[in-house]
């Protein structure tokens, strides 16, 4: 028998239905890939295709015994990869001990030693730019040879500064290649920041001194001044980037405040010598390293930092405004060792 006063199903109350979240649309895959597309990359992303990353993350799996082969195969990996000879008998000089106390037993601790060793050789060097608010304007003076990325540089730094609310002006300073002021002067244009320029062929050091009295009269936060891309074997050229250090030291007994020098991470050892011929003529407060994205060893910061200890302030990872990064010890090497490679390992 039909239970004729059985309750009909309630109605939903029209409060509550009020009250309830309102439902979200998917995101379309087309708004997805716009995201996925302005967000800067990973330092892992942009490092993946490095020939250290691929190579060290080659050597090691679960299974991977312990022994002398692997160890040897890891100092051919470092060495292949620009670590230099010293540098890389540093870190297999303690991974060989580590392993000899049994401090290392499974591929996971090898990993994690391997990572250790890595950040502290770089931990001295891991130094941000500290742009020192006495000092206006705070004069950034770039050096560098041809092709490492140097004007470009010179512009990311400038989006960055300007990001920042700081008053930028830049000295195109690079009188000598074709085309380098106009690329300069193209930059000022993208980022809204006045540009000091003459012709080409004008004396470099005339130019950064007429950009250095408008930065002071302008009261500009910032003077960031590009130089030609210099030979580190041509004598005759480093003195003329000696004489724009002692032009500027007339307007300001400080300057230049901070002497970056740009080196392209695809150079290999060569950047040593590059450091030591540039450091002798300017004396080098900081380092760029461009062009670690890509197939770029990587290795030589490592050789780098041990060698001269100077404060590498940032590194390229691509061609990006914003793949212009601070550099950071922690993350660079967590890219080359990345967590996932644990858990392969472990």
């Amino acid at each position: 028998m039909f239970n004729l006063f059985k309750k009909k199903p309630a109605q939903p109350d029209a409060q509550a239905a009020a009250a309830a979240p309102p439902q979200t649309d998917p995101i379309s895959p087309e708004a997805a890939a716009t995201d996925a597309a302005s967000r800067p990359a990973s330092w892992r992303e942009r490092l993946a295709g490095s020939a250290l990353a691929r190579s060290l993350g080659g050597l090691i799996r679960r299974e991977t015994p312990i022994d002398a082969n692997l160890l040897d195969d890891i100092e051919t990996c470092l060495l292949t990869a620009d670590v230099g000879v010293a540098a890389s008998e540093e870190v297999m000089a303690e991974l060989r001990r580590a392993v000899d106390r049994k401090a290392i037993t499974s591929a996971a601790a090898l990993v994690e030693h391997l990572r250790a060793k890595l950040v502290s050789m770089l931990q001295g060097v891991s130094s941000p730019l500290n742009i020192e608010s006495g000092q206006k304007p705070f004069v950034i003076l770039t050096v560098g040879v041809n092709g490492v990325g140097k004007t470009t540089t010179i512009g990311k730094l400038a989006r960055r500064f300007a990001d920042e609310r700081k008053s930028v002006i830049l000295a195109a300073g690079d009188t000598f290649r074709a085309a380098a002021v106009e690329q300069l002067q193209q930059w000022g244009e993208r980022n809204q920041v006045p540009v000091i320029a003459q012709g080409q062929g004008a004396d470099s050091a005339a130019v950064i001194f007429n950009a250095m009295q408008a930065a002071q009269s302008r009261q500009a936060d910032i003077l960031i001044a590009d130089t030609a891309g210099r030979l580190h074997t041509q004598a005759g050229l480093m003195d003329e980037l000696a004489k724009v250090k002692r032009v500027l030291g007339k307007l300001d007994a400080g300057a230049p405040h901070e002497v970056l020098l740009v080196i392209d991470g695809t150079t290999g050892q060569n950047a040593v010598h590059q450091v030591r011929q540039f450091s002798k003529a300017v004396a080098v407060t900081g380092l760029v390293v461009t062009k670690l994205d890509g197939s770029a060893k990587g290795g030589v910061i490592f050789a780098l930092a041990r060698e001269f200890g100077i404060p590498i302030r940032f590194v390229g990872l691509g061609e990006k405004v914003h793949d212009l990064r601070s550099f950071d010890a922690d993350a660079f090497v967590g890219a080359l060792l990345p967590d996932h490679l644990l858990d392969v390992a472990g």
